[in-house]
């Protein structure tokens, strides 16, 4: 069943058949459950789901209800939690499955020793996060950022592009004056004067750009994919791995979804995101790719490349695998 499929509607094909390899069956009232699938008890459980502003794809899930239909047949409720810094609540494990985070973010965690499980994988897009100064500044390369006071919000995506540029025109975080801010008060910060530079992703980049004229030294491109993965708690994973399989569905849906319906899914969105301007919406989401793949260990080479960047800008304190992680992948497709 696809976001947009009619409630009350058929299931598809694909959701039943994987339905006995970790995925929920979502069947009609009165079907006969396959085999190897025990019946769902009354009681609902509930499963915690963090999201942050630009989590697209989890924002679209909550708003249309998708997942308080698709769980209820395993006994699940969502009950969702928004953070804007991440990193905190992922290390503490204050909920079941995380909200989507830039590449940058799981070093960090891998390096906490966090209990985590990588579960999905949204295909890059390194136009969405950009280093950026008002149009009538002065600075015009990244050499010129020396002894500027640069935003930037620590443990994200963003850092990792700003380590990575400032290495490139050989600088380093001491040649410059970081100033640690969460996006959104980098954005405020921003538009009064207080940066002369700021390293941010979208949504915030866009409302940036839609504020003011700006110069963007260097976006995400040569440096990072700027892929976003998706995590959840080892042990819920463990435990509950239909649950994975049936989000990891809707997140691929509603992908398709905001890319197949782009004026629904700006009308859906501008509200929700403060009432932002439909160009902004629009600008955002033909920027991300919202392709939901699995994640591939032999594909986390870049993970590799930011996690040596950060301990040698003394970031991380300690070297990092950053392939040795914990892999959760839906089952493949049967024909």
């Amino acid at each position: 069943m696809t976001d947009d499929t009619p409630r009350g509607a058929a299931p598809s094909r694909r959701t039943i058949l994987r339905a006995g390899s970790g995925a929920a069956a979502i069947l009609p009232v009165g079907a006969i459950l396959p085999l190897g699938i025990p019946a769902v008890h009354a009681a609902e459980r509930t499963v915690r789901l963090s999201y942050q502003r630009s989590s697209t794809l989890l924002t679209v899930l909550k708003a249309r209800g998708t997942l308080d239909e698709r769980l209820k047949p395993l006994g699940f409720a969502p009950s969702w939690h928004l953070f804007t810094s991440v990193i905190e609540p992922m290390n503490a494990g204050a909920v079941d499955l995380h909200a989507d985070v830039a590449d940058a973010v799981p070093i960090f965690t891998q390096s906490a020793e966090a209990p985590l499980t990588f579960y999905a994988r949204e295909v890059g897009a390194p136009s969405a996060e950009a280093i950026i100064v008002p149009a009538e500044s002065p600075i015009r390369t990244i050499a010129d950022l020396r002894g500027r006071t640069v935003g930037v919000s620590r443990g994200s995506g963003c850092h990792f592009i700003l380590a990575a540029a400032l290495k490139n025109a050989g600088l380093t975080f001491a040649d410059i004056k970081p100033a640690y801010l969460q996006a959104p008060e980098g954005l405020a910060a921003f538009g009064q004067g207080s940066l002369d530079a700021w390293v941010i992703w979208d949504p915030f980049l866009a409302i940036a750009q839609a504020k003011r004229p700006v110069r963007v030294l260097a976006d995400a491109t040569g440096l990072s994919s700027y892929h976003r993965y998706y995590l959840a708690n080892d042990r819920f994973v463990a435990e509950n791995p239909r649950v994975v399989a049936v989000v990891y569905d809707a997140l691929q849906d509603a992908g398709r979804w905001v890319k197949a319906e782009p004026d629904a899914a700006v009308a859906l969105l501008a509200p929700i995101w403060g009432d932002l301007a439909p160009d902004i919406v629009a600008t955002v989401n033909r920027r991300r790719t919202y392709a939901v793949t699995p994640v591939v260990r032999a594909e986390l080479g870049e993970q590799q490349a930011i996690a040596d960047t950060f301990h040698e800008a003394k970031l991380i304190p300690r070297k990092l695998d950053a392939t040795a992680v914990k892999i959760w992948q839906p089952a493949p497709e049967r024909g």
